[in-house]
Protein backbone atom coordinates (compact mmCIF):
# COMPACT_ATOMS: atom_id res chain seq x y z
CA UNK A 1 0.00 0.00 0.00
CA UNK A 2 1.43 3.33 -0.89
CA UNK A 3 1.36 5.93 1.66
CA UNK A 4 0.10 9.20 0.73
CA UNK A 5 2.80 12.11 1.30
CA UNK A 6 2.07 14.28 4.19
CA UNK A 7 0.75 17.61 2.18
CA UNK A 8 -2.18 15.54 0.37
CA UNK A 9 -2.86 14.21 3.76
CA UNK A 10 -3.50 18.18 5.26
CA UNK A 11 -5.60 18.53 1.93
CA UNK A 12 -7.81 15.37 2.96
CA UNK A 13 -7.67 16.46 6.60
CA UNK A 14 -9.06 19.76 5.70
CA UNK A 15 -11.36 18.68 3.24
CA UNK A 16 -12.79 16.32 6.43
CA UNK A 17 -12.78 19.28 8.21
CA UNK A 18 -14.56 21.60 6.00
CA UNK A 19 -17.32 18.87 5.44
CA UNK A 20 -18.11 18.64 8.85
CA UNK A 21 -18.40 22.86 9.28
CA UNK A 22 -20.76 22.11 6.13
CA UNK A 23 -22.35 19.74 7.52
CA UNK A 24 -23.42 21.72 11.39
CA UNK A 25 -24.55 24.33 9.88
CA UNK A 26 -26.61 23.18 6.87
CA UNK A 27 -30.14 23.98 8.19
CA UNK A 28 -29.04 28.11 9.07
CA UNK A 29 -27.51 27.98 5.35
CA UNK A 30 -30.59 26.59 3.67
CA UNK A 31 -32.80 28.83 6.05
CA UNK A 32 -30.54 32.17 4.89
CA UNK A 33 -30.29 31.07 1.64
CA UNK A 34 -34.46 30.10 1.11
CA UNK A 35 -34.63 34.21 3.21
CA UNK A 36 -32.73 36.02 0.24
CA UNK A 37 -34.64 33.73 -2.73
CA UNK A 38 -37.77 34.52 -1.11
CA UNK A 39 -36.54 38.59 -0.89
CA UNK A 40 -35.60 38.55 -4.46
CA UNK A 41 -38.44 36.86 -5.74
CA UNK A 42 -40.99 38.86 -3.54
CA UNK A 43 -39.64 41.35 -5.67
CA UNK A 44 -39.95 39.79 -9.12
CA UNK A 45 -43.72 38.98 -8.70
CA UNK A 46 -44.76 42.63 -7.67
CA UNK A 47 -42.07 44.35 -10.35
CA UNK A 48 -39.35 45.70 -8.52
CA UNK A 49 -38.23 46.88 -5.32
CA UNK A 50 -40.23 50.14 -5.23
CA UNK A 51 -43.41 48.64 -6.81
CA UNK A 52 -43.37 46.32 -4.33
CA UNK A 53 -42.82 49.05 -1.77
CA UNK A 54 -45.88 50.98 -3.01
CA UNK A 55 -48.26 47.80 -3.31
CA UNK A 56 -46.86 47.43 0.62
CA UNK A 57 -47.95 50.63 1.59
CA UNK A 58 -51.40 49.95 -0.18
CA UNK A 59 -51.64 46.00 0.71
CA UNK A 60 -51.79 44.79 -2.64
CA UNK A 61 -48.48 43.34 -2.30
CA UNK A 62 -48.73 39.19 -4.03
CA UNK A 63 -46.52 36.92 -2.30
CA UNK A 64 -44.33 34.07 -4.42
CA UNK A 65 -45.38 30.50 -4.62
CA UNK A 66 -42.37 28.94 -4.49
CA UNK A 67 -43.53 25.88 -6.93
CA UNK A 68 -44.55 28.00 -9.67
CA UNK A 69 -42.89 28.48 -13.04
CA UNK A 70 -41.90 31.83 -12.16
CA UNK A 71 -40.12 31.05 -8.68
CA UNK A 72 -36.00 31.43 -9.46
CA UNK A 73 -33.18 30.20 -7.39
CA UNK A 74 -29.98 32.55 -6.68
CA UNK A 75 -28.47 31.36 -9.79
CA UNK A 76 -31.87 32.29 -11.48
CA UNK A 77 -32.18 35.59 -10.60
CA UNK A 78 -28.60 36.29 -11.36
CA UNK A 79 -29.73 35.68 -15.19
CA UNK A 80 -33.59 35.77 -15.82
CA UNK A 81 -33.32 35.01 -19.70
CA UNK A 82 -35.44 32.18 -20.39
CA UNK A 83 -35.50 31.95 -24.59
CA UNK A 84 -33.22 30.69 -27.04
CA UNK A 85 -31.44 32.77 -29.21
CA UNK A 86 -29.30 32.05 -32.18
CA UNK A 87 -29.47 35.49 -33.93
CA UNK A 88 -26.25 36.13 -33.17
CA UNK A 89 -24.39 33.08 -33.67
CA UNK A 90 -24.54 31.54 -36.84
CA UNK A 91 -22.26 28.09 -37.13
CA UNK A 92 -22.08 24.82 -37.43
CA UNK A 93 -23.93 22.04 -35.26
CA UNK A 94 -21.19 22.47 -32.29
CA UNK A 95 -22.49 25.93 -31.91
CA UNK A 96 -26.05 24.76 -31.84
CA UNK A 97 -25.32 21.78 -29.31
CA UNK A 98 -23.38 24.13 -27.03
CA UNK A 99 -25.85 26.92 -26.81
CA UNK A 100 -28.71 24.81 -25.99
CA UNK A 101 -26.18 22.80 -23.47
CA UNK A 102 -25.79 26.44 -21.89
CA UNK A 103 -29.65 27.33 -21.56
CA UNK A 104 -30.40 23.50 -20.54
CA UNK A 105 -27.29 23.65 -17.59
CA UNK A 106 -28.50 26.75 -16.46
CA UNK A 107 -32.27 25.82 -16.12
CA UNK A 108 -31.29 22.70 -14.10
CA UNK A 109 -30.84 24.96 -11.11
CA UNK A 110 -34.79 25.50 -11.54
CA UNK A 111 -38.01 24.04 -9.84
CA UNK A 112 -39.58 21.13 -11.63
CA UNK A 113 -42.15 23.54 -12.89
CA UNK A 114 -39.91 26.06 -14.55
CA UNK A 115 -38.12 23.16 -16.48
CA UNK A 116 -41.32 21.87 -17.70
CA UNK A 117 -42.58 25.72 -18.83
CA UNK A 118 -39.11 26.24 -20.34
CA UNK A 119 -38.93 23.51 -22.58
CA UNK A 120 -42.24 23.11 -23.55
CA UNK A 121 -43.73 26.29 -23.91
CA UNK A 122 -40.55 28.53 -24.64
CA UNK A 123 -38.35 25.83 -26.56
CA UNK A 124 -41.63 24.17 -27.79
CA UNK A 125 -39.57 20.66 -27.01
CA UNK A 126 -40.42 17.54 -25.32
CA UNK A 127 -39.90 17.47 -21.44
CA UNK A 128 -38.93 14.03 -20.88
CA UNK A 129 -38.91 14.69 -16.94
CA UNK A 130 -37.21 16.52 -14.18
CA UNK A 131 -35.83 14.17 -11.99
CA UNK A 132 -34.67 13.80 -8.28
CA UNK A 133 -31.85 10.99 -7.43
CA UNK A 134 -30.62 9.39 -4.39
CA UNK A 135 -26.72 10.00 -2.94
CA UNK A 136 -25.95 6.64 -0.94
CA UNK A 137 -23.41 8.45 0.67
CA UNK A 138 -25.35 11.28 2.31
CA UNK A 139 -28.21 9.10 2.39
CA UNK A 140 -30.47 11.57 0.51
CA UNK A 141 -31.56 12.80 -2.76
CA UNK A 142 -28.75 15.92 -3.18
CA UNK A 143 -28.58 15.02 -7.27
CA UNK A 144 -31.33 16.68 -9.96
CA UNK A 145 -31.31 16.65 -13.34
CA UNK A 146 -33.67 17.08 -16.58
CA UNK A 147 -34.34 15.09 -19.88
CA UNK A 148 -35.28 16.78 -22.55
CA UNK A 149 -35.80 15.67 -26.81
CA UNK A 150 -35.21 18.14 -29.82
CA UNK A 151 -37.22 17.26 -32.82
CA UNK A 152 -36.71 20.75 -34.10
CA UNK A 153 -33.25 18.74 -35.52
CA UNK A 154 -32.63 16.28 -37.87
CA UNK A 155 -31.09 14.34 -36.27
CA UNK A 156 -33.40 14.23 -33.14
CA UNK A 157 -31.29 15.37 -30.06
CA UNK A 158 -31.82 14.20 -26.63
CA UNK A 159 -30.22 17.01 -23.57
CA UNK A 160 -29.49 15.60 -20.51
CA UNK A 161 -28.63 18.04 -18.05
CA UNK A 162 -27.52 17.56 -14.32
CA UNK A 163 -27.83 20.56 -11.86
CA UNK A 164 -24.72 22.71 -10.71
CA UNK A 165 -23.88 23.71 -7.15
CA UNK A 166 -26.79 25.58 -5.17
CA UNK A 167 -25.30 28.40 -3.51
CA UNK A 168 -26.94 27.66 -0.28
CA UNK A 169 -26.98 24.10 -0.25
CA UNK A 170 -24.42 22.22 1.52
CA UNK A 171 -24.93 18.85 0.31
CA UNK A 172 -23.92 20.14 -2.92
CA UNK A 173 -20.57 21.60 -1.31
CA UNK A 174 -20.23 19.06 0.69
CA UNK A 175 -19.80 16.93 -2.40
CA UNK A 176 -17.46 19.72 -3.95
CA UNK A 177 -15.25 19.49 -0.84
CA UNK A 178 -14.89 15.47 -0.53
CA UNK A 179 -11.30 15.72 -2.37
CA UNK A 180 -10.80 12.29 -1.42
CA UNK A 181 -10.08 9.90 -4.53
CA UNK A 182 -11.90 6.86 -5.56
CA UNK A 183 -9.46 4.46 -7.36
CA UNK A 184 -11.54 2.82 -10.34
CA UNK A 185 -9.82 -0.39 -11.25
CA UNK A 186 -8.35 0.06 -14.84
CA UNK A 187 -9.28 3.51 -14.85
CA UNK A 188 -7.25 5.91 -12.61
CA UNK A 189 -8.60 8.17 -9.45
CA UNK A 190 -11.42 10.25 -9.16
CA UNK A 191 -13.09 12.69 -7.92
CA UNK A 192 -15.11 10.84 -4.66
CA UNK A 193 -17.85 13.14 -3.75
CA UNK A 194 -18.52 13.63 -7.65
CA UNK A 195 -18.63 9.89 -8.34
CA UNK A 196 -20.82 9.57 -5.03
CA UNK A 197 -23.21 12.27 -6.31
CA UNK A 198 -23.22 10.25 -9.55
CA UNK A 199 -24.77 7.21 -8.08
CA UNK A 200 -21.86 5.38 -6.78
CA UNK A 201 -22.75 2.66 -4.16
CA UNK A 202 -21.63 2.45 -0.59
CA UNK A 203 -21.06 -1.01 -0.41
CA UNK A 204 -20.71 -1.97 -3.84
CA UNK A 205 -19.38 0.39 -5.31
CA UNK A 206 -19.89 0.62 -9.09
CA UNK A 207 -21.39 -2.54 -10.45
CA UNK A 208 -22.89 -2.68 -14.01
CA UNK A 209 -26.46 -3.46 -12.52
CA UNK A 210 -28.02 -2.88 -9.19
CA UNK A 211 -31.04 -5.16 -7.79
CA UNK A 212 -34.27 -3.34 -5.58
CA UNK A 213 -34.23 -4.40 -2.18
CA UNK A 214 -35.99 -3.35 0.96
CA UNK A 215 -33.33 -0.89 1.70
CA UNK A 216 -33.38 1.35 -1.79
CA UNK A 217 -37.48 0.44 -2.39
CA UNK A 218 -38.62 3.39 -0.70
CA UNK A 219 -36.32 6.25 -2.30
CA UNK A 220 -35.16 7.94 -5.57
CA UNK A 221 -32.86 5.74 -8.19
CA UNK A 222 -28.86 6.60 -8.31
CA UNK A 223 -28.65 8.87 -11.13
CA UNK A 224 -26.47 7.33 -13.11
CA UNK A 225 -28.64 3.74 -13.44
CA UNK A 226 -31.77 5.84 -13.56
CA UNK A 227 -30.33 7.79 -17.10
CA UNK A 228 -28.42 5.11 -18.83
CA UNK A 229 -31.97 2.62 -18.51
CA UNK A 230 -34.33 5.94 -19.31
CA UNK A 231 -31.32 6.85 -22.71
CA UNK A 232 -31.84 3.00 -24.02
CA UNK A 233 -35.34 3.40 -23.26
CA UNK A 234 -35.25 7.07 -25.73
CA UNK A 235 -32.77 5.91 -28.41
CA UNK A 236 -34.30 2.62 -28.94
CA UNK A 237 -37.61 4.28 -30.69
CA UNK A 238 -35.58 5.96 -33.01
CA UNK A 239 -31.97 4.90 -34.52
CA UNK A 240 -31.00 8.17 -35.61
CA UNK A 241 -31.49 9.80 -32.67
CA UNK A 242 -28.03 11.55 -30.57
CA UNK A 243 -27.61 12.77 -26.86
CA UNK A 244 -25.67 14.81 -25.23
CA UNK A 245 -24.55 15.51 -21.57
CA UNK A 246 -24.14 19.10 -20.79
CA UNK A 247 -24.25 20.94 -17.01
CA UNK A 248 -22.65 23.60 -15.37
CA UNK A 249 -20.22 24.02 -12.29
CA UNK A 250 -20.98 20.87 -10.36
CA UNK A 251 -23.06 19.76 -13.09
CA UNK A 252 -20.32 19.78 -15.84
CA UNK A 253 -18.12 17.34 -13.50
CA UNK A 254 -21.55 14.85 -13.29
CA UNK A 255 -21.59 15.04 -17.23
CA UNK A 256 -18.35 14.09 -18.06
CA UNK A 257 -17.97 11.48 -15.48
CA UNK A 258 -21.45 9.80 -16.61
CA UNK A 259 -19.77 8.98 -19.96
CA UNK A 260 -16.31 7.76 -17.88
CA UNK A 261 -18.98 5.06 -15.94
CA UNK A 262 -20.18 3.83 -19.40
CA UNK A 263 -16.90 3.31 -20.59
CA UNK A 264 -16.27 1.38 -17.35
CA UNK A 265 -19.36 -0.70 -17.99
CA UNK A 266 -18.67 -1.07 -21.53
CA UNK A 267 -21.97 0.33 -22.62
CA UNK A 268 -20.51 0.45 -26.50
CA UNK A 269 -23.81 1.08 -27.67
CA UNK A 270 -25.02 4.36 -25.95
CA UNK A 271 -21.01 5.68 -26.48
CA UNK A 272 -21.57 5.50 -29.86
CA UNK A 273 -24.76 7.56 -29.97
CA UNK A 274 -23.01 10.37 -27.39
CA UNK A 275 -23.30 13.26 -29.92
CA UNK A 276 -21.04 15.60 -27.15
CA UNK A 277 -20.61 16.16 -24.13
CA UNK A 278 -20.63 19.67 -22.96
CA UNK A 279 -19.39 21.12 -19.58
CA UNK A 280 -19.70 24.94 -18.48
CA UNK A 281 -16.94 26.57 -15.75
CA UNK A 282 -16.09 22.56 -14.87
CA UNK A 283 -13.95 21.70 -11.92
CA UNK A 284 -11.23 18.51 -12.15
CA UNK A 285 -12.94 15.37 -11.86
CA UNK A 286 -9.42 12.92 -11.53
CA UNK A 287 -5.90 12.11 -11.80
CA UNK A 288 -3.17 11.94 -14.99
CA UNK A 289 -4.68 7.70 -15.44
CA UNK A 290 -7.92 8.72 -16.01
CA UNK A 291 -7.24 11.61 -18.10
CA UNK A 292 -5.58 9.17 -20.31
CA UNK A 293 -8.36 6.48 -20.06
CA UNK A 294 -11.31 8.32 -21.40
CA UNK A 295 -9.18 10.27 -23.97
CA UNK A 296 -8.97 6.51 -25.15
CA UNK A 297 -12.59 5.88 -25.39
CA UNK A 298 -13.42 9.18 -26.67
CA UNK A 299 -11.15 8.71 -29.38
CA UNK A 300 -12.52 5.55 -29.60
CA UNK A 301 -16.08 5.89 -30.20
CA UNK A 302 -15.84 9.78 -31.92
CA UNK A 303 -16.88 11.40 -29.20
CA UNK A 304 -16.69 15.46 -28.92
CA UNK A 305 -16.04 16.67 -25.18
CA UNK A 306 -15.41 20.37 -24.95
CA UNK A 307 -15.15 22.24 -22.12
CA UNK A 308 -16.20 25.56 -22.33
CA UNK A 309 -14.43 28.35 -19.45
CA UNK A 310 -15.36 31.99 -19.19
CA UNK A 311 -12.21 34.28 -18.71
CA UNK A 312 -11.27 34.07 -14.74
CA UNK A 313 -13.70 31.42 -13.80
CA UNK A 314 -12.06 29.94 -10.57
CA UNK A 315 -13.79 26.83 -10.53
CA UNK A 316 -12.20 25.52 -13.94
CA UNK A 317 -8.67 26.01 -11.69
CA UNK A 318 -9.84 23.76 -9.17
CA UNK A 319 -9.18 21.44 -7.69
CA UNK A 320 -5.46 21.97 -8.14
CA UNK A 321 -3.19 20.27 -10.92
CA UNK A 322 -0.06 20.07 -8.94
CA UNK A 323 1.89 17.69 -6.61
CA UNK A 324 -0.22 17.63 -3.79
CA UNK A 325 -3.93 18.02 -5.43
CA UNK A 326 -3.01 15.51 -8.54
CA UNK A 327 -6.01 16.32 -10.44
CA UNK A 328 -5.84 17.42 -14.00
CA UNK A 329 -8.03 18.19 -16.90
CA UNK A 330 -8.56 17.14 -20.66
CA UNK A 331 -10.54 17.73 -23.83
CA UNK A 332 -10.99 20.45 -26.12
CA UNK A 333 -10.96 23.92 -23.92
CA UNK A 334 -13.42 26.59 -25.40
CA UNK A 335 -12.14 29.17 -24.25
CA UNK A 336 -13.77 32.69 -23.53
CA UNK A 337 -12.32 36.13 -22.86
CA UNK A 338 -14.12 39.26 -21.13
CA UNK A 339 -14.32 40.34 -24.74
CA UNK A 340 -16.09 36.94 -25.84
CA UNK A 341 -13.20 36.18 -28.32
CA UNK A 342 -12.85 32.19 -28.44
CA UNK A 343 -10.00 30.56 -28.85
CA UNK A 344 -9.46 26.52 -28.58
CA UNK A 345 -6.92 25.48 -26.31
CA UNK A 346 -5.79 22.56 -24.05
CA UNK A 347 -6.03 23.91 -21.16
CA UNK A 348 -6.95 27.18 -19.90
CA UNK A 349 -4.89 30.45 -19.24
CA UNK A 350 -3.16 30.27 -15.81
CA UNK A 351 -4.37 26.88 -14.83
CA UNK A 352 -4.22 27.38 -11.09
CA UNK A 353 -5.73 30.55 -10.28
CA UNK A 354 -2.63 32.11 -9.38
CA UNK A 355 -4.47 34.86 -7.15
CA UNK A 356 -1.45 37.15 -5.80
CA UNK A 357 0.69 36.90 -8.51
CA UNK A 358 -1.77 37.73 -10.80
CA UNK A 359 -4.45 40.16 -8.72
CA UNK A 360 -3.86 43.47 -10.02
CA UNK A 361 -4.77 42.48 -13.66
CA UNK A 362 -7.59 40.44 -13.10
CA UNK A 363 -8.80 43.11 -10.97
CA UNK A 364 -8.94 45.42 -13.77
CA UNK A 365 -10.52 42.82 -15.35
CA UNK A 366 -13.24 42.49 -13.13
CA UNK A 367 -13.49 46.64 -13.21
CA UNK A 368 -13.46 45.92 -17.24
CA UNK A 369 -16.17 43.29 -16.57
CA UNK A 370 -18.58 45.77 -14.21
CA UNK A 371 -18.47 48.45 -17.00
CA UNK A 372 -19.54 45.88 -19.69
CA UNK A 373 -22.56 45.52 -18.09
CA UNK A 374 -23.20 49.05 -18.93
CA UNK A 375 -22.39 49.03 -22.75
CA UNK A 376 -23.79 45.74 -23.38
CA UNK A 377 -27.34 46.35 -23.34
CA UNK A 378 -26.81 49.26 -25.11
CA UNK A 379 -25.22 47.55 -28.10
CA UNK A 380 -27.18 44.55 -28.39
CA UNK A 381 -30.15 45.15 -26.26
CA UNK A 382 -32.11 45.04 -23.47
CA UNK A 383 -31.44 40.70 -23.23
CA UNK A 384 -28.01 41.33 -21.87
CA UNK A 385 -29.21 44.19 -19.20
CA UNK A 386 -27.85 43.00 -15.99
CA UNK A 387 -29.86 42.79 -13.03
CA UNK A 388 -28.74 44.25 -9.67
CA UNK A 389 -28.28 40.86 -7.94
CA UNK A 390 -25.13 40.13 -10.89
CA UNK A 391 -24.21 43.89 -10.28
CA UNK A 392 -23.55 43.39 -6.88
CA UNK A 393 -21.71 39.86 -7.60
CA UNK A 394 -19.64 42.47 -10.99
CA UNK A 395 -18.80 44.42 -7.58
CA UNK A 396 -17.55 41.71 -5.29
CA UNK A 397 -15.44 40.85 -7.85
CA UNK A 398 -13.26 43.60 -7.79
CA UNK A 399 -11.97 42.02 -4.15
CA UNK A 400 -12.15 38.53 -5.58
CA UNK A 401 -11.32 38.11 -9.25
CA UNK A 402 -13.26 34.77 -10.53
CA UNK A 403 -16.46 34.72 -8.16
CA UNK A 404 -18.80 36.51 -10.30
CA UNK A 405 -17.19 34.73 -13.98
CA UNK A 406 -18.14 31.50 -12.64
CA UNK A 407 -21.97 32.80 -12.99
CA UNK A 408 -24.38 31.62 -15.95
CA UNK A 409 -24.33 35.13 -17.38
CA UNK A 410 -21.30 35.26 -19.20
CA UNK A 411 -21.85 31.61 -20.39
CA UNK A 412 -24.52 31.98 -21.71
CA UNK A 413 -22.62 35.71 -23.60
CA UNK A 414 -20.14 33.52 -24.65
CA UNK A 415 -22.33 31.18 -26.98
CA UNK A 416 -24.28 33.58 -28.15
CA UNK A 417 -21.63 36.51 -28.91
CA UNK A 418 -18.82 34.06 -28.94
CA UNK A 419 -16.62 35.39 -32.13
CA UNK A 420 -16.63 33.45 -35.17
CA UNK A 421 -13.51 35.13 -36.45
CA UNK A 422 -10.36 32.56 -36.11
CA UNK A 423 -6.96 32.70 -36.73
CA UNK A 424 -4.89 30.64 -39.18
CA UNK A 425 -3.87 28.24 -35.97
CA UNK A 426 -7.41 28.36 -34.45
CA UNK A 427 -8.52 26.62 -37.78
CA UNK A 428 -6.29 23.97 -37.72
CA UNK A 429 -6.77 23.34 -34.13
CA UNK A 430 -10.22 22.91 -35.26
CA UNK A 431 -9.73 20.78 -38.29
CA UNK A 432 -7.62 18.33 -36.06
CA UNK A 433 -10.52 18.22 -33.66
CA UNK A 434 -12.88 17.56 -36.48
CA UNK A 435 -14.57 20.81 -36.37
CA UNK A 436 -15.84 23.20 -39.33
CA UNK A 437 -15.00 26.65 -37.52
CA UNK A 438 -17.85 29.04 -37.78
Amino acid sequence: MIKEPLSRRWVIFLSILVQKILLAIAKPLAGFGNAIEYWLNLQNVNGGFFRLLFKSLICKAVSPDKESAAYLSFIGNLDKRVELDFSKNVGGRRRYDEAISMMAAKAAYENKAYVETTVKDHWKMDLVGSFDFWNDYQQKATTQAFVLQDKNVDPELIVVAFRGTEFFNSDDWISDFNLSWYDIPGMGKVHAGFVQALGLQKSLGWPKNIVQTDDNINHPPPAYYFLRKLLKQLLEKNEKARFVVTGHSLGGALAILFPAILAFHEESWLLKRLGGIYTFGQPRVGDENFIEYMKGHLTKHEVPYYRVVYSNDMVPRMPYDNSTFMFKHFGTCIYYNSLYREKILVEEPDKNGSFLLLFIPKMLNAAWELMRSCILPCVHGRKYQEGGLLLFMRVVGLLLPGMPAHCPQDYVNSTRLGSSDHSTEDVAKYQKIGIVPA
